[in-house]
């Protein structure tokens, strides 16, 4: 019998068909050495030319990173080695307006992926990270014009230092958590996005975020404001390259919803399966205020995402529309939160999960309805779509009500794609893995049918890449 694989060995096989494997010869102008401490995290901070007050934020950060335990209640993290990992590289000396500007690698790295033609067609705007920082920034003229700001944030902390003080690291503290900690202490890039009252942006904004130095950390930080009766559609997306050994990802993310505004901020995540994914994002929506996350979860090793929103102001609204796919020596534990605070507010939770060639997907939640919260409704739905024996599907659903005239309803389903669904498909003309493709295809439908058109044929055709093989 041949001998099982170690844990260690599982982890570290990846599927090479993975359409973003590629990698460039590596690219730096400053680099730290491996591994964090103090002076790695205020060498960091020195390049960056950043105000005392975020130095010393930093600082304080790292001393939280190094007395918070891993997370044990949820996946497997025994095997990162922080003291392997790159956590700055500078690939260019300046963000630029233009793609033709950037160096040779960089740039066919993004015309691979096809950032420039999606900015052409169908964006706002659009910010590209490249290892640490942002290489590439644009944004439509009148929407400059109208006073909106789509930057990244070591921009931001120059430019709008008051701004970024008043709301950075206010929904996420430093010590909210290990991965959060460990952000505040080494974070680069990431988005700056501002929108003045009144003001609604049509068109989607695109950050994309790439990694592909080999054994390193991205850790970006975005911080959306929307202010009253504003509206803003937020894109980001995520690729790297394969390698043998494991990449961490923890970004952080927080967004400030005011009065009557409308906040969506849609992922599409398809990192490669040695990136740990393990993310922090959470929202304040104020009164009448909607927050959406539309969350899609491919790639990655082991993805932590649990989207928050926190409904502080009356009538305000939060939903989570989340996908996750689970493929061989994946596990996609992933959810939401939604924190009632204030009377006549809503939530809603929709979650779809597949497991295959024994991956494993996990739907993590709470639904939290506080004493101040009459009058408020909640709805959590989480289905699981396992197409084989060997993979696996959880649900930890945690609902608590201190009110006596609320509703907080939670369902869940598990399945598998009956024989006779594929008979009834195949007897159409249709093959089995044609028939697999469709039922999956319809089982995220109510998901899909949220996110742009250009991302939805996106989503839909990585998925099927994913299904091949999946049948016998």
């Amino acid at each position: 019998m041949k001998k099982p694989l170690s844990k260690k060995k599982q982890r570290e096989e990846t599927s090479f068909d993975y359409k973003f494997g590629f990698s460039m010869p590596e690219r730096s102008i400053k680099k730290t050495p491996k591994g964090i401490s103090p002076e790695i995290v205020a060498q960091i901070s020195d390049y960056k030319n950043e105000p005392v007050w975020m130095k010393e934020f930093r600082i304080k950060a790292y001393e939280y990173f190094t007395k918070r335990p891993l997370p044990s209640w949820g996946p497997d993290l025994s095997l990162i080695d922080f003291s392997n990992i790159t956590y700055f590289l500078r690939a260019t000396q300046n963000s630029l307006q233009s793609w033709k500007d950037l160096p040779e690698e960089i740039r066919t790295t993004y015309d691979r992926i096809g950032v420039p033609e999606a900015e052409k067609n169908f964006l706002a705007g659009v910010s590209a990270q490249y290892e640490s920082e942002v290489v590439y920034e644009s944004i439509h003229k009148e929407l400059s014009q109208q006073g909106v700001i789509f930057c990244d944030m070591d921009t931001a902390l120059t430019k709008y230092p008051d701004i970024v003080k008043k709301y950075f690291g206010k929904l996420i503290p430093p010590n909210d958590n290990k991965f959060a900690s460990l952000n505040s202490a080494v974070w680069s890039g990431g988005s700056f996005v501002y929108v003045p009252e009144g003001v609604h942006i049509k068109l989607p904004l695109q950050a994309y975020f790439r990694i592909n130095a080999e054994s390193f950390g991205q850790f970006e930080r975005t911080l959306i404001i929307a202010e009253k009766n504003s509206s803003l559609h937020y894109i980001e997306g995520c690729t790297a390259p394969i390698y043998r050994t494991q990449s961490l990802h923890s970004a952080v993310v927080e967004i400030f919803a005011h009065e009557g505004s409308h906040v969506r901020y849609t992922t599409v995540q398809n990192w490669s399966n040695n990136i740990y994914n393990l993310v922090t994002k959470r929202a304040k929506a104020e009164e009448n205020a909607l927050v959406e996350w539309v969350d899609c979860n491919i790639g990655s090793g082991v993805t932590m995402k649990y989207p928050c929103v926190i409904l502080a102001g009356k009538g305000s609204r939060g939903e989570v529309l989340s996908i996750a796919l689970a493929g061989k020596n994946q596990h996609q534990d992933t959810g939401a939160k939604m924190i009632h605070l204030a009377p006549e507010t809503s939530s809603k939770i929709i979650s779809k999960s597949i497991s295959k060639d024994g991956g494993r997907s996990s739907y993590r939640g709470i639904v939290s309805i506080g004493k101040n919260a009459p009058k408020t409704k909640s709805y959590t739905s989480c289905d699981a779509l396992i197409l084989d024996t060997l993979s696996r599907s959880d649900t930890y659903p945690d609902i608590r009500n201190a009110t006596h005239n609320s509703i907080a309803e939670h369902e869940a389903t598990v399945e598998k794609i009956g024989e006779e669904k594929l008979h009834y498909l195949k007897t159409r003309g249709l093959s089995e893995h044609e028939a697999k493709g469709l039922i999956v295809n319809g089982f995220i439908e109510p998901i899909t049918k949220e996110i742009p058109l250009e991302y939805s044929i996106e989503l839909h055709r990585l998925i099927a890449m994913e299904m091949e093989g999946s049948v016998g």
